[in-house]
């Protein structure tokens, strides 16, 4: 489980810069971007915040996010 100190800190890579990249934890899994609709999979208590990772998930919607996410390749 990913502390609530680290959710407070966490911001979206590719927003972070021009805009807040406030993160919203979805299901224990996944953070959403609130700014861009990007989505970083957390695997095994693990934030994964590439930017090429949450590129993928963008277009998904958050009804349709594999719970767990699939493994990293």
């Amino acid at each position: 489980m990913i502390s609530q100190e680290l959710l407070e800190i966490l911001r979206c890579p590719a927003c972070v810069r021009e805009k807040d990249g406030l993160l919203k934890f979805y299901k224990d899994t996944w953070l959403i971007c609130q700014d861009c609709d990007r989505k970083y999979p957390v695997v095994e208590d693990i934030p994964v915040m590439l930017i090429d990772e949450g590129d993928k998930w963008v277009k998904v919607a958050e009804r349709d996010l594999p719970v767990p996410p699939p493994p990293i390749k």
